[in-house]
């Protein structure tokens, strides 16, 4: 235990007693102390010593509770005083002794001396001189030691010190508190305030006694957010101590024991008190994580006032080295690569309200189930999964809407929250970039007549923008965290704030945890119901764009949409293309899908799934599937699908507004020769007749009015021959309006409705709502102009119905000039469109379509009176460049357009003001050829 010296003396002479050492653990009374060796391989050994020849009062002891009629003890006079003088001298400090003399039972008495050798101070003698001792009666002073202690109780005596001071030491008694009437007000009456506190024992690592200071409450308290190994009771009454139990004893007795501390008093539990120690060294709780001895605990954590991440953080460092508790620990993604660990991807569904479907960097797909959190279930769901993970009385249930037995059960409407979730999922994350953080892999696990089976899932924390998603989705009370056996380290890590966050939706009652009424959704699915779709045919119809969510894709031009507006789901085809078919399962065999079939699918799914998307319906089939045209992010999917060779244009599309637009995204994918197209060849022109002259160009001018000139050099038009018809309709909508005016305040515009809109003139023109900021912020399109503004919505009302689309068409047509190339750099392109606001806006002129493009039709313009071409005109005056084009029958006016270019270079006009600047730094100052 302690080294040992043999003091030298002659052989004849009386022995010596041996001078022994060690450190003190622990001071009993005034009279006594234990002291332990130096630690090798584990706790040391330790020996009480008690001192010889003095005594020192009795301190206080609790009654036994194995004896009912016992009564506690008190402190006798100086009793308390004299152990605190040891307390405060000895605690931590080498000392030596002699043993002089050792009782039958064991007990061993001698002088204690601070310090390596007996040259220290005399434990003993300064007790005795601060008059917290006396020589015990009846000692004779024969000896040196013995008249040393006599006169220092006479100096004591004569200075009055200690015991020996006027009264009867009344005031050094102590008022112990053995017991709390209520903790939980003890503890709030502290305000989580610093106690002043002497740890009294150690019970293990993690549970201690204090004596807290000044009204000498002895408490237990348990170490907050922790757990030690313990020492068990066996049946006999003897302890078996855990794996590193005695270590992590040893470790706090070594640091805390008998030390002057700090408590941070944060809750209770019975009669024991959950607290943070704190001494000037550090904080036992974050030491002994760090060090292997402790793990956390979940039921305390969350009162731990310094943090719960700085615990977590402290037992990843002993978990990531093994150290200890953790010696065989295996982190559950330590077979994972760091690639596959953290990673961002794109989200491109969510499954349910705890599943993502991803896409990764490398193009696959993957299926994230969100750590810890569970979403909403019905009442009655087997709760056997949960046993099997720690969760039992943990699980939330729910009691669904009476729902009709004989009908399916439809989980995303029919059980309590579920939408909310996937609705609050799906509008954070659907097509952004996301943050995962694997945390976990859930093995599968196979089907039990109770369970059904599980596939292997990757469990992982998610975050945009910095939020985590989880966390999120448990704050507004739409899903659940699941508990687990303390042991079981498949978790999520911000499990914590998980925790925190459901304990505030459970005390603001949000939903799940909400004590209303559950919400109900009324979702009528048509899908495939012949009658209910043709009764609801006429009033899509009528309704012109509506609002739609995809909720799932079958195939490239088959969808299933929600109409949230309507509550109902519907089965869509796109309109006016012919796609490939995909794999069927048909009676006693199963029919292969067409080429590209799967591609066009995928394209679809990446595209609009889940996306919130516009829709128009034109018609429906005899399979009650409503058929019409879809647009995302203002793009027709009909026409995306044709221009990336995934579909073919449908006859049917001629009669559509959209055909000049699938004709001309066709004629480019043929060009490209991909996908369906791979194996396109063009049909060669059949000469009836040698032809000598060169196709002419087609020239057929009709009288527009420009109404508008965008941005990018496009106009709106409207065609003279309608004109009459849109005043009429103008003059009767308005008198309309005037005989019944819209209330106030009273349409609540959506984006893609026409509706009425009051111009700054102060009438009423026809619209359509682009964009909805908020109500004092709506972007409208007046459709007959071509002009766009921004107004409240007080300044907007619903259409009336005779005065629809379908009455008069909208009569502002976009077009955009042919053969010429808008310059991209933003002064020269405003030169530009100055030129032809100031020429022929809200004037007359003539108009020839000569080709057509994805965007809108190309044309060339004529003035009406002197006829001359104003695309040719601007080319002149070098405002724009020439777009060459190949085809034969355009060379011509090529030719003319190229000659008026070079007049322009060579009077070094507008854009040619600096030269030729096309052939080296045409990027530099924002041109293209």
């Amino acid at each position: 235990m302690a080294s040992s010296a043999q003091s030298g003396g002659s052989s004849g002479g009386p022995a010596v007693p041996t001078v022994q050492r060690g450190i003190v653990k622990m001071v009993l009374s005034g009279c006594a102390i234990i002291v332990r060796g130096q630690p090798r391989g584990g706790p040391p050994p330790e020996r009480q010593i008690n001192l010889s020849n003095i005594r020192a009062g009795n301190l206080a002891r609790r009654a036994a509770a194995t004896q009912p009629d016992a009564k506690d003890t008190p402190d006798e006079p100086w009793a308390f005083p004299a152990r605190e003088f040891l307390r405060k001298k000895l605690i931590g400090k080498e000392v030596c002794f002699t043993i002089e003399n050792k009782t039958p039972q064991g007990r061993e008495y001698g002088m204690i001396y601070l310090g390596k050798d007996t040259n220290g101070e005399n434990i003993a003698e300064s007790l005795v001189a601060e008059g917290l001792a006396t020589r015990r009666e009846g000692m004779r002073a024969n000896n040196p030691e013995q008249n040393r202690l006599s006169e220092c109780e006479e100096q004591a005596k004569a200075a009055k010190k200690g015991m020996w001071s006027e009264g009867n030491g009344s005031h050094t008694l102590r008022d112990l508190k053995y017991t709390i009437e209520n903790p939980r007000h003890f503890v709030d009456s502290h305000h989580q305030k610093p106690v002043n506190a002497i740890i009294e024992h150690v019970r293990d690592g993690s549970v201690v006694r204090a004596l807290l200071l000044p009204d000498y409450y002895l408490v237990t308290v348990m170490l907050s957010g922790i757990k030690c190994p313990t020492f068990r009771r066996e049946a006999d009454g003897s302890e078996t101590p855990e794996p590193f139990a005695a270590e992590a004893k040893f470790f706090t007795e070594s640091r805390l024991l008998q030390r002057d501390v700090q408590i941070i008093l944060e809750s209770c539990h019975n009669q024991n008190v959950l607290g943070t120690i704190l001494h000037p060294n550090g904080n036992i709780t974050e030491l002994l994580l760090k060090e292997g001895f402790a793990r956390c605990v979940d039921w305390s954590i969350a009162v731990y006032t310094r943090g719960a991440e700085k615990l977590r953080a402290a037992e990843r460092f002993a978990k990531e080295r093994r150290l200890r508790i953790w010696r065989d620990y295996v982190a559950p993604t330590a077979n994972l690569d760091q690639k596959d660990k953290q990673f961002v991807a794109k989200v491109m569904q969510v499954l349910n309200a705890d599943a993502i479907v991803v896409k990764l960097n490398s193009g696959d797909y993957k299926t994230i189930h969100l750590s810890s959190i569970r979403p909403p279930r019905l009442e009655g769901e087997n709760t056997q999964r949960d046993e099997e993970t720690g969760l039992g009385r943990f699980g939330y249930l729910l009691k669904a809407p009476s729902l009709d037995k004989n009908k399916k059960l439809r989980p995303l409407y029919d059980i309590p929250y579920m939408f909310e979730a996937r609705e609050f999922l799906r509008k954070k994350l659907i097509g952004k970039k996301v943050n995962v953080t694997v945390d976990y892999i859930r093995p599968a696990s196979p089907a039990t007549e109770t369970v059904p089976a599980f596939s292997e899932r990757t469990c992982a924390t998610v975050t945009i923008g910095g939020i985590n998603i989880a966390e999120a989705l448990v704050s507004k009370g739409l899903a659940t965290v699941i508990r687990y056996r303390q042991d079981d380290d498949q978790r999520s890590s911000h499990y914590d704030e998980l925790l925190a966050a459901e304990a505030r939706a459970i005390k603001n009652g949000k939903g799940l945890h909400s004590k209303k009424e559950v919400p109900i959704h009324r979702v009528a699915d048509i899908s495939g119901d012949t009658q209910k779709a043709k009764q609801f045919l006429p009033f899509l119809q009528r309704a012109g764009r509506s609002e739609a969510v995809v909720e799932y894709v079958f195939s490239g031009s088959r969808l299933k949409l929600y109409l949230p507006k309507e509550t109902c789901l519907i089965t869509f085809l796109l309109a006016g293309i012919e796609c490939p078919r995909g794999a069927r399962n048909l009676p006693g065999l199963v029919q292969e899908g067409e080429p590209f079939s799967e591609e066009a699918t995928l394209f679809t799914k990446e595209l609009v799934l889940q996306r919130e998307v516009e829709v128009e319906v034109e018609g429906m089939d005899k399979a009650g599937n409503f058929i019409g045209w879809l647009h995302i992010d203002s793009a027709n999917l009909s026409v995306l699908l044709v221009e990336h060779a995934l579909s073919k244009v449908h006859f049917t599309a001629e009669r559509s507004s959209y055909y000049k637009s699938l004709l001309s995204a066709e004629e480019a994918a043929k060009q490209k020769k991909e996908k369906v197209w791979a194996r396109y060849e063009e049909q060669p022109v059949e000469e009836v007749a040698p032809v000598l002259e060169e196709k002419e160009r087609s020239a057929s001018y009709k009288p527009v009015f420009v109404t508008e000139i965008t941005d990018d050099l496009h106009f709106y038009v409207q065609d003279v021959e309608t004109g009459t018809q849109l005043e009429k309709l103008m003059e009767n909508m308005r008198n309309d309006i005037s005989s019944h005016p819209p209330v106030e305040g009273s349409y609540a515009p959506r984006r893609g409705e026409f509706c009425i809109a009051k111009f700054v003139d102060g009438e009423w023109y026809r619209a359509r709502v682009e964009k909805v900021e908020s109500p004092a912020k709506v972007h409208v399109f007046y459709i007959d102009y071509g002009n766009r503004e921004i107004l409240p919505s007080s300044r907007l009302g619903t259409l009336p119905p005779a005065f629809s689309t379908r009455v008069l068409p909208a009569q502002a047509t976009e077009y955009a000039f042919a053969f010429i190339q808008v310059p991209q750099d933003e002064d020269a392109r405003t030169d530009a469109v100055d030129s032809v606001v100031r020429d022929i806006q809200n004037t007359q002129c003539l108009l020839n379509v000569e080709h057509l493009s994805a965007g809108c039709p190309h044309v060339t313009l004529q003035f009406a009176d002197s006829k001359g071409d104003v695309g040719l005109g601007l080319v002149k005056e070098g405002l724009v460049m020439v777009e060459v084009r190949k085809e034969k029958q355009f060379q011509k006016v090529i030719t003319e357009y190229l000659n008026a270019q070079e007049s322009a270079k060579s009077a070094r006009l507008n854009l040619w003001r600096y030269g030729d600047f096309r052939a080296d730094d045409a990027d530099e100052f924002g041109y293209s050829r």
